[in-house]
């Protein structure tokens, strides 16, 4: 998905949760659904935490369960930053609540 792209479908009205924004947008005519991520570095201060946090996600959309896909163009962006209370750090606990909030989107 290129960037222009998903420009456009961050300016549609997201289903959010505490942590995360969905951007719903129809697919392109004759191509397949496809999948951006976002999460910013100043959400996410840690590369490996991002990186945990993007692989997570497609890991996610890749299920069977998830056919939101291949029906739709998304967009998946963090909305609040992570690891406030925990030195700018993902722990374990946080981020099993950060992958409750995301399954119930998707």
């Amino acid at each position: 998905m290129n960037s222009a792209r998903i420009s456009e479908l961050l300016k549609t009205n997201p289903k959010t949760s505490k942590h995360w924004g969905l951007y719903l947008g129809s697919r392109s005519q004759g191509m397949d659904g496809a999948l951006g991520i976002a999460v910013a570095k100043k959400l996410a201060k840690r590369a490996v935490d991002r990186n945990k946090l993007k692989r997570f996600i497609r890991e996610s959309t890749r299920q069977p369960h998830s056919a939101i896909l291949e029906a739709h163009d998304i967009v998946i962006r963090l909305k609040k930053p992570i690891g406030q209370a925990t030195r700018g750090r993902l722990r374990s606990m946080e981020f099993g609540a950060l992958k409750a909030q995301l399954a119930e989107l998707i």
